[in-house]
């Protein structure tokens, strides 16, 4: 990337950092000014997301590395776009389009500087996903989890402040981990640059690396609460779903930040050199124990809001297993059903409150009793002849099924696709005469048990609340909502019918992450407008 292209690389930070600070300046009683300025915001971030991953093609390795300040790294803040990071942040943007307009009916107007805090996530969000140094990373993921708090109070409410608190702890005791982690790497490493730090390890004496590997320990264990990983998961199931729906919505990309550091920097620092593997078998063990506990919810919850929660965690330890496997043929196909089981899981959190308007609160719990007692079977419900479903809840009702069969990995959608991407990979080592271990069997079982266990919860939901509703009241939806849903479920059926250009995306990334050298090289060489690129690394070495 060169002249302006280069520049593109700052702009997902820059864009709603300047829309925030247009905001704040907006009267809070202007709702549909702030509105529109948050809405140009967000479709700029999503037209300069498609331009970097149009720019980013995967083969060709990394296309962008932009030096904040024009000086060199080490020692300079860069910005690093390669194939995986261009992914997330369009995958990022295009959340954040559905969530907003969602939000439009009439979230963001229930409490004061929605739209600035939302901006801020963005630019927070995107950050992290673009940063070259561990510092920076510490910044934009303080600035995240700043916004992430308003937003999720947003809307007060006795659950939501009570999850909200919760949520508020976790993450404080997370952002001290984090504190504890990079300074033990930059005490023992002498730097935070991801590059240089790399490089720096396979020369580092066996007593300074163990304690470089305690502050990567400790750095995991933070992103490790982010993404969900029993047993410090226990907070995400009940913050996600008292989040009011657009909150949700974006939110379910913040535990695919979680998957992201960790991919990056175990793909990074410990892929090769002495330190090779480190964390693996922590990441398989605690990626099964989150996938059973994930399962053991999806089927245990009769609320719609916990059973998408679940989700999110049978969603994240299949990544972890994967990565802790690291196996580049069943990566490729854990990175399609990393962007497939997002945007459906957002998708799923915008549709529970347009499902939920035409039930009472306790009518999930009312018809598990009934069914229970058989309190049903002694009322005699009159046939009505000639009626038919209401057109609202046809459209509700078929989102839902299309959430369902993604969820549940069912052909024909993207999550049969990437799932069967997967299986197919573990079990090609059978195919080429060496069986597949334990621990890929164990893989294999437990991905087809969480598509059963979500195929059981949501038909289960699906027929309570669209066949035998006990209310039977047709939900009021605008079409500003009902169209983010769709949008998002448009996407989840564009990536089916073009599910071999994705596929070879995803290949091309897995094998660009698979080789660090090049992530250092264009790192370490990137010079200075106007200059040349110094010595960097000498001079690191010297000190």
């Amino acid at each position: 990337m060169n002249g302006w292209s280069n520049h593109l690389i700052v702009a997902p930070i820059l864009v709603p950092l300047v829309a925030c600070a247009i905001l704040l300046v907006i009267d809070e009683r202007r709702r549909v000014a702030k509105a529109m300025v948050s809405l140009a915001s967000t479709i700029v971030l999503t037209a300069i997301a498609i331009i970097l991953f149009a720019i980013e093609s995967g083969p060709s390795g990394f296309e962008g590395v932009y030096l904040v300040g024009n000086w060199a790294a080490p020692f300079g803040i860069v910005l690093v776009l390669d194939g995986l990071s261009a992914m997330m942040l369009l995958l990022t943007a295009l959340l954040a389009v559905a969530s907003l307009v969602f939000s439009f009916a009439r979230w963001h107007a229930v409490g004061a500087h929605f739209h600035s805090m939302f901006q801020v996530l963005l630019m927070g969000v995107n950050g992290a996903f673009l940063t070259g140094d561990l510092f920076n990373l510490f910044v934009f993921f303080e600035v995240m989890l700043a916004a992430s708090y308003g937003l999720l109070l947003h809307g007060s409410g006795q659950l939501r402040v009570k999850a909200g608190l919760h949520y508020i702890a976790v993450n404080l005791v997370a952002a001290l981990l984090f504190l504890i982690g990079v300074s033990l790497i930059y005490g023992t490493a002498g730097t935070l640059n991801m590059a240089d730090l790399a490089a720096r390890i396979p020369e580092m004496e066996p007593d300074r690396r163990m304690l470089m590997e305690a502050g990567a320990g400790i750095l995991g264990v933070v992103f490790l609460i982010k993404a969900g990983m029993w047993p410090l998961c226990f907070w995400l199931p009940t913050a996600y779903s008292a989040a009011s729906a657009p909150v949700a919505g974006i939110f379910a990309i913040m535990s695919k930040l979680g998957i992201y550091v960790i991919l990056r920097l175990t793909m990074l620092l410990f892929v090769e050199g002495p330190s090779a593997g480190f964390g693996a078998q922590v990441l398989f063990y605690g990626g099964m124990a989150t996938l059973i506990f994930g399962i053991i919810g999806v089927l245990a919850s009769q609320a719609l809001g916990r059973v998408a929660g679940y989700s999110v965690l049978v969603s994240s330890g299949t990544l972890l297993m994967v990565i802790g496997i690291n196996d580049g043929a069943v990566s490729s196909g854990a990175l399609l059903y990393l962007v497939s089981s997002t945007l459906t899981i957002s998708a799923f959190f915008l549709l529970i409150e347009l499902v939920e308007r035409g039930q009472d609160a306790g009518a999930n719990v009312l018809a598990v009793t009934m069914e229970a007692y058989g309190d049903a079977a002694d009322e005699e419900v009159p046939e009505e002849q000639g009626v038919t479903m209401p057109g609202t809840m046809a459209v509700l009702g078929i989102c839902f099924a299309a959430c369902g069969i993604l969820l549940s990995g069912l052909p024909p959608l993207s999550g049969f696709i990437a799932k069967f991407a997967m299986l197919s990979a573990m079990m090609g080592t059978g195919a080429i005469g060496v069986p597949p271990t334990a621990a890929i069997w164990s893989l294999i079982v437990l991905v087809i048990l969480s598509g059963i266990a979500a195929l059981i919860s949501m038909t289960r939901a699906g027929i309570r609340t669209f066949w035998s509703s006990i209310e039977g009241t047709v939900p009021r939806v605008l079409v500003i909502e009902i169209l983010p849903v769709m949008f998002l479920l448009g996407l989840t059926l564009a990536l089916t019918v073009q599910a071999g250009p994705a596929m070879q995306y995803m290949d091309a990334t897995i094998r660009t992450l698979s080789k660090p050298s090049l992530y250092i090289d264009a790192v370490r060489t990137a010079a200075p407008t106007g200059g040349d690129v110094k010595s960097s690394s000498s001079e690191v070495e010297s000190n």
